[in-house]
């Protein structure tokens, strides 16, 4: 006979259970009384962060999307995360019962930019830190991680003075040369550089990087490409952002 046959196996199970405890009640009855106060300061301190949070966003993102609209989700994705994480911790059960249940759940919304995700578990991260009452590193890594977007954003300004990707396109015409088109660009933009140039029978289409300070400037360099050609299409993507 083994040497551990006469041992009790509820005695196995840990600290948390007395003898008379099955493992099944121990799962259902393990609910700890959650404490208001701390739950109210926890979540005020958790949706300041998410705000925060929104406003480096908005600042620093480098997204094409509605900055604005997504940074406002932040908040109540950050409580929300919060919220679910207090309740389920009181209870190993309501932890279990909530994996199942997540796994059935399809999100099918398309993340456009990796930024935008990388927010997204920042704001969760932020719920799960004020949720687990880990306030103390949840506000030090926040701070941490913002003045690593601080810098990075610091370092790209430094590294990239051109801010707008400008798309020029039309039917090929006789006037449309590519020295009135960048002699109109020079005069509107503080600096021009062509990335790409295709001109053949049909069409006519130029690519450019241009720093552009205002949008009295945008307008100008609208006003004078179609001077050159009323048909001529533009179009501009935001690399840094004008404002």
């Amino acid at each position: 006979m083994s040497k551990y046959s006469h041992v009790n196996p509820e005695k196995l199970l840990g600290g948390g259970m007395n003898q008379n405890q099955s493992f099944k009640d121990f799962l259902v009855n393990q609910s700890p009384e959650i404490s208001l106060l701390s739950f109210a300061i926890n979540m005020i301190f958790a949706a300041f962060f998410a705000f925060l949070l929104g406003l480096l966003y908005e600042k620093f993102g480098q997204s094409l999307s509605n900055r604005k609209s997504f940074s406002k989700n932040l908040i109540f994705l950050t409580m929300t995360t919060m919220l679910v994480i207090s309740i389920v911790k009181s209870s190993l059960a309501l932890s279990l019962g909530l994996v199942g249940a997540l796994s059935i759940v399809r999100f099918r919304a398309a993340i456009k930019e990796p930024e935008e995700l990388v927010f997204l578990f920042l704001a969760i991260s932020i719920g799960l830190g004020f949720g687990a009452n880990q306030g103390n590193v949840t506000i030090l890594a926040f701070f941490i991680i913002a003045t690593m977007v601080f810098l990075t954003s610091f370092y790209r300004k430094l590294d990239d003075n051109q801010n707008l990707h400008l798309t020029i396109s039309c039917e090929n015409d006789p006037n449309i040369e590519l020295k009135r088109v960048v002699k109109v660009l020079n005069q509107n933009c503080s600096q021009v550089v062509l990335k790409r140039f295709d001109s053949n029978r049909d069409i006519f289409q130029a690519i450019f990087f241009i720093e552009i300070n205002s949008l009295d400037e945008l307008e100008k360099t609208k006003v004078g490409l179609q001077g050159i050609n009323e048909t001529v299409r533009i179009t501009y993507s935001e690399n840094k952002g004008i404002l």
